[in-house]
């Protein structure tokens, strides 16, 4: 599966998910690559890679997840190193794009630090990016080179489609998430609804009405990642009001930070799903959550990218994991 004549496929973990990463090697039936990952004192990283990566096709994978401007630096050094000792080609696999929510400007004087990640990376020296679930599309068009942007929607919605629960209805959080909350409809068979969301401030949300009927339905509450769970625990509340029987949620990136696990224990929601995007400390493994892992889909999605096979062939109906 690594060999095709004089290629030679090669996968390092940075140090922000290395659980996930082994998950990935083992699908491919590689070892991880050996790197010796460091700080000094100052809090400086320092990277070594251990073997010889000369001609090989690098993949390194390091998700944004807290603190996510140290595990940033620490792939942009990563890179830089694999760039330096000849790798062939290097592909940065981001399962959780760190400043997506930047992607424009809305008010004066704001930046656009979506744009300056994809800048940094490509400066860093990527050939590549493979990421998962991008807040914004259109961040695809920040790079000038090859995007792959996976979906984690079949695994999440399969994981509902598995319970066989009757009458449901998808609830988009706002109108930004109607296409993915109609591909949850599509695969589950549900019709839509449209939760009107506004935010006063930096997380903090007001839902004001929802568009759709709710009454008497099991409502799934889908949104690309769960932050301060504000969003989410809003919605479902407002769900329950309107007559919802039952409340789920989903999301695929379990950014879980500040009152997230407090607000998601006390609100009505019966399940909340995710992946493992992000790796979750024990202490926000809650009984009513569910981690469903995407390391089957990346293992593929990585070695199609090295035989320069379809990555969107992932994502045809009839393509089994």
């Amino acid at each position: 599966m690594a060999t095709q004549g004089r290629k030679r496929m090669m996968i390092f973990s940075g140090s922000s998910n290395p659980e996930l990463v082994q998950e990935i090697a083992e699908h491919l039936n590689l070892p991880m690559g050996r790197v010796k990952l460091t700080r000094f004192s100052n809090g400086e990283v320092y990277v070594k890679f251990l073997e010889s990566v000369r001609g090989a096709d690098a993949f390194v994978v390091q998700t944004m997840s807290e603190p996510v401007n140290r595990h940033f630096v620490e792939l942009l050094i990563m890179v830089d190193a694999l760039k330096r000792a000849s790798a062939g080609t290097i592909t940065a696999v981001v399962p959780h794009y760190g400043y997506s929510r930047q992607d424009k400007k809305t008010t004066a004087r704001e930046p656009i630090t979506a744009k300056l990640i994809a800048d940094l990376l490509t400066t860093a020296g990527i050939n590549r990016l493979v990421s998962m679930d991008l807040h914004a599309g259109q961040i695809q068009g920040f790079f000038d080179m090859p995007v792959d942007h996976l979906t984690a929607v079949p695994i999440l919605a399969g994981h509902f489609e598995e319970k066989g629960l009757q009458d449901m209805v998808i609830v988009s959080p706002d109108v930004g998430r109607v296409k993915v909350a109609k591909k949850y409809g599509d695969i589950l068979g549900a019709p839509l609804a449209i939760m009107h969301k506004s935010r006063p401030q930096h997380n903090v949300v007001e839902h004001t009405h929802v568009i759709g009927d709710v009454k008497g339905k099991i409502a799934l509450l889908i949104d690309d990642m769960i932050d301060t769970a504000g969003t989410i625990c809003e919605g479902a509340s407002g769900l329950i009001e309107r007559g919802a029987k039952e409340v789920y949620a989903c999301a695929t990136h379990a950014v879980f930070s500040g009152p997230a696990i407090e607000r998601l224990e006390k609100s009505p929601l019966k399940e909340i799903v995710v992946t493992n995007t992000i790796p979750l400390p024990d202490e926000k493994k809650i009984d009513k959550l569910t981690v469903l892992s995407i390391a089957p889909l990346f293992a593929h999605a990585i070695l199609n990218v090295y035989e320069d096979e379809s990555v969107s062939e992932l994502f045809d109906q009839d393509f089994q994991l």
